[in-house]
């Protein structure tokens, strides 16, 4: 949540929120939809069964500049940005000195530039965080007049390629410059719900067209944060300052997938990142706690902080996000537990409101993954 005494900043889709009957809430600093008069559940199955657009605006969007650009930001991260190819995407990390998590963020390699989107909490810390280490070797330039469209759901292709047909060649992680409604676009074929779909930056003046030319495609509807959450949630996605923070490590996250092999002690380019010995010793020599899928028995929510134990009542871990899953129909959970507690079926208690209840570790995501691989 934004500081008190921060002013609060509107995205360009504002009026059309307002327009839309959202209830606004502040987050990050912005005002932002929670949700729309359909509610979160039915958003949410929308987004699952359909398709769903989402204003994540809120979002920094970043351009990075110049021949050593990719090298530069290397330094920063245990991902493999030399070798990125153009027009294709990657998901990464900044790291601090202790191997902690500062920020999760996605890069792609536009051609002349690198393009770059980071969390909304985190905007202004990780801008800093750039030019303090790398604003002498490249050029870093923020897109504050940009807004960040999501459109989400197993229909997001059918709708992208009516608008423009060029769409179609996209598969998971790659990008492309498009035009749709006479509207320049630079879309990234990913997203934040576990389905198929599509993250569009767009300039400002034309945010709120292209808003409209989407929701006009009768499988589109407007969906809040709420439902981003239970989305991302459901497909085992982790959410910055809750599944991840700078006291956590990438392999305590369960994200050794993200560190990419050509950075590791026996790649090409090991280390040379903040908290590389450290991350590097954790491959190699295990972790003492780790990120697991949690499921209750029952249908009371465990939510986060609750406290998780054995059947000794010794405290072994903490739920770190939870709620009600509406694809799985039931109460769903993320959270940190010591490795020998991890095993998928290992039955423990979560601490809610004084009374323990019954949950397992179960394995993620708790709902298929279905983004489009071609």
């Amino acid at each position: 949540m934004s500081d008190t005494n921060e002013q609060i900043q509107h995205t360009a889709l504002y009026d059309l929120h307002v327009e839309l009957d959202a209830k606004m809430v502040p987050f990050a600093g912005y005002q932002m939809p929670i949700q729309y008069p359909l509610g979160i559940v039915k958003e949410h199955l929308q987004t699952r069964s359909s398709a769903g657009l989402f204003d994540v605006s809120h979002m920094g969007q970043i351009r990075l500049r110049g021949e050593h650009a990719a090298q530069a930001l290397e330094t920063l991260m245990p991902v493999d940005i030399v070798g990125l190819e153009p027009m294709k995407q990657r998901y990464a990390l900044f790291t601090n000195e202790r191997g902690g998590v500062m920020d999760d963020l996605m890069v792609t390699n536009a051609g002349d530039h690198l393009f770059v989107v980071v969390n909304a909490a985190c905007k202004e810390q990780d801008i800093n965080h750039l030019r303090e280490h790398i604003g002498d070797v490249c050029e870093i330039e923020v897109l504050d007049d940009y807004a960040l469209l999501a459109l989400q759901g197993p229909q997001a292709g059918a709708v992208m390629a009516r608008l423009d047909s060029a769409s179609k060649a996209l598969v998971f992680m790659t990008a492309a410059k498009l035009e749709i409604d006479g509207i320049e676009c630079f879309v990234t074929r990913s997203g934040y719900s576990g389905e198929d779909g599509f993250e569009i930056s767009v300039h400002n003046d034309d945010a709120r067209r292209l808003a409209r030319t989407l929701l006009a495609q009768p499988e589109v509807e407007a969906i809040g944060l709420g439902a981003r959450d239970t989305l991302r949630l459901e497909a085992g996605l982790c959410l910055y300052g809750h599944d991840l923070d700078s006291q956590t490590t990438p392999v305590e996250s369960s994200l050794l997938w993200a560190l990419s092999r050509p950075r590791r002690a026996d790649g090409e380019r090991p280390g040379g990142y903040p908290g590389a010995d450290i991350i590097m010793a954790q491959i190699a020599n295990g972790v003492e706690r780790k990120r697991v899928g949690i499921q209750a028995e029952g249908r009371m929510p465990v939510r986060e902080g609750a406290i998780l134990m054995d059947e000794d009542d010794n405290e072994i871990g903490i739920v770190t996000s939870g709620g009600f899953g509406p694809s799985v129909n039931g109460p769903i959970a993320m959270g940190y537990v010591k490795m020998p507690y991890t095993a998928i079926d290992t039955p423990l208690f979560a601490l809610v409101r004084g009374k323990k209840i019954p949950v397992k570790v179960v394995k993620l995501p708790f709902v298929k993954q279905n983004y489009y691989r071609g």
